[in-house]
């Protein structure tokens, strides 16, 4: 019951002419601008993450702490967590997937 739903949505997806546009839309291209885009957006966050993690929860505890405006203190500890997680591998694996789904586009 539940796989005929599945294949059903597939084949009314794979025959919809607007979400097979927005999916082109979606795709990175296999160029110099595609990839450096994903490298970009998914990987150099986390390069500087893994190397400057220490002192980027510092300096945002430090402005979490003596910032006067409220919103900005919430900022600042939302950061303060956010890079106290560390590297995120959701987003990495989201640049591998990203950039294998290129790769494919530029045979097919």
């Amino acid at each position: 019951m539940m796989t005929e739903k599945i294949k059903t949505i597939q084949q009314h997806l794979e025959n919809d002419p607007k979400f097979q546009e927005a999916l082109k839309k979606v795709r990175p291209e296999w160029s110099l601008w595609g990839v450096a885009g994903v490298v970009l957006f998914f990987f150099v966050p986390e390069i500087v993450t893994a190397i400057w993690q220490e002192p980027l929860v510092h300096w945002a505890h430090l402005y979490s702490i003596t910032e006067p405006l409220a919103p900005m203190r919430k900022l600042y500890a939302m950061l303060e967590e956010m890079f106290a997680d560390g590297v995120s591998w959701v987003n990495i694996g989201l640049g591998v997937l990203f950039l294998w789904w290129a790769a494919r586009s530029r045979r097919g």
